[in-house]
């Protein structure tokens, strides 16, 4: 009997630190997913703002050129 609840005891406490690393790793995956959603909207933006210059540097040039 003391050896079932010694090893039930050993797999609950395995349990616990998988749950705490999974937690952990959770964590950092949702920084490092906040991250890249943040440097894909600064990418964006920059796209966009080269794309307006552009544009714009296409509407001067004289109509021979095209």
């Amino acid at each position: 009997m003391d050896a079932d609840l010694k090893a039930l005891e050993e797999k609950i406490s395995q349990l616990l630190q998988l749950c705490k690393s999974l937690r952990e790793d959770n964590i950092e995956l949702r920084q490092s997913l906040a991250q890249a959603q943040d440097t894909e909207r600064h990418l964006k933006a920059r796209m966009q703002q080269a794309q307006i210059r552009i544009e714009g540097i296409i509407d001067r040039l004289p109509e021979d050129v095209l």
